[in-house]
């Protein structure tokens, strides 16, 4: 199974995207800036583009292993890979093939790419927020403001990458 690199760089948008809409002035921004002790002020300068295109980098590499996750058929296909290998050869290229025209779409639809994304963010990102900001001495608020974002976000771009990685 290969990895889909445009399906990829679609997904690594989503936490740009959610991150405008959640932590901007529709949703959280007024309380995620008073649990952060942000102003606008304080919110304006720095370099703009570096931000976001490192931000955007670090969201590819999310979603190119969150892919891994959400998509079983990876599971089958690093399963028949030999120690060494790169790459599924002879008969077990054979089995995959098979394998792959008779049960490759199973599980492929955006809800249950949605599914593993929010286990993900619900079982993942909320322990690591949550301890962090623990010793951080930040409030539950906080904590459920950013893992709120971080498994919304999770839930589309893997919804994204099980329904189109093909």
């Amino acid at each position: 199974m290969e990895f889909n690199f445009l399906t990829i760089a679609v997904a690594a948008l989503m936490p740009l995207v959610m991150g405008f809409i959640w932590y901007g002035p529709m949703l959280f921004q007024n309380a995620w800036m008073k649990e952060v002790g942000f102003t606008k002020e304080s919110m304006e300068g720095g370099n703009m583009a570096l931000i976001f295109g490192l931000c955007y980098v670090l969201s590819f590499l999310m979603a190119f292993i969150l892919q891994t996750f959400v998509i079983h058929q990876f599971g089958v296909s690093s399963t028949l890979m030999k120690s060494g290998e790169s790459a599924l050869s002879g008969v077990d290229l054979a089995y995959f093939n098979d394998f792959m025209v008779t049960y490759g779409d199973r599980f492929r639809t955006f809800g249950h790419g949605a599914l593993h994304g929010t286990m993900i963010g619900l079982l993942i990102a909320l322990p690591i927020m949550g301890t962090n900001a623990m010793f951080e001495k930040k409030s539950f608020k906080y904590v459920m403001i950013n893992a709120g974002y971080w498994t919304v976000t999770l839930a589309l771009m893997g919804g994204i990458l099980c329904q189109t990685a093909f």
